[in-house]
């Protein structure tokens, strides 16, 4: 499902303006950003979390040069879906391929 079938799905069933409903998305996706970047987490009760997860400093190998590459510290946005909502995902016997 793409941004702009949510903002549909939105808009039929609450019956708001599109451009009101795109506005309020945008605005949602841009506070959610601005938060990770700054070193917030995003809690959203029975969804999930954002969270940004701190990755240690390792040795990688770049293998078409055969030499090693010092990878520092660095962070990395997530997403850790709420509980209840994992366990109606796996109850959903839908595949998709």
């Amino acid at each position: 499902m793409t941004k702009a079938e949510i903002i549909n799905q939105i808009a039929k069933k609450t019956g708001i303006d599109k451009s009101d409903v795109q506005e309020t998305v945008e605005a949602t996706i841009i506070t959610i950003k601005t938060a990770m970047i700054s070193g917030e987490n995003v809690f959203i009760r029975g969804f999930g979390s954002f969270v940004n997860k701190k990755r240690a400093k390792k040795i990688a190998r770049n293998i078409s040069t055969n030499t090693a590459i010092i990878l520092d510290a660095h962070y990395k946005p997530s997403f850790k879906p709420a509980h209840d909502f994992c366990k109606k995902v796996k109850e959903n016997n839908k595949v998709y391929e």
